[in-house]
């Protein structure tokens, strides 16, 4: 089963402004799972690329907040999944646009990110 998760960066991943408390080890782990992983935030896509190449973690897709429908539209999964830690940019575009959505909390809790044995 293909599943797709699009992180928002600020209040949700470690190396965010603020931090949020989705380690980039957890992003690691269900890349290593074959999970499609990319980023969707305010911040413009090349400093999301950026971010994601210092970390030396090969993204799928990075785009703007507004654009998050076209991930959808590129990229086919059985399941859509955005994390973020806002209501009314999160939360309402990913539903609006046929995501699930996750606040960093919840997402954390997934056994999604726990390492195989």
């Amino acid at each position: 089963m293909a599943i797709l998760i699009s992180f928002d960066i600020d209040g949700t991943l470690e190396v965010g402004d603020p931090p949020g408390p989705l380690t980039m080890d957890m992003v690691r782990i269900v890349q290593e799972k074959g999970f499609l992983i990319g980023s969707c935030s305010d911040r413009p896509p090349t400093s999301q690329r950026s971010l994601w190449e210092e970390y030396d973690i090969h993204v799928d897709f990075t785009v703007a907040k507004h654009l998050l429908a076209g991930v959808k539209s590129d990229f086919e999964a059985d399941a859509y999944y955005h994390i973020g830690d806002r209501e009314d940019l999160d939360r309402q575009m990913a539903l609006r646009v046929g995501f699930d959505f996750l606040w960093p909390d919840e997402a954390a809790e997934k056994s999604w990110f726990e390492p195989d044995a």
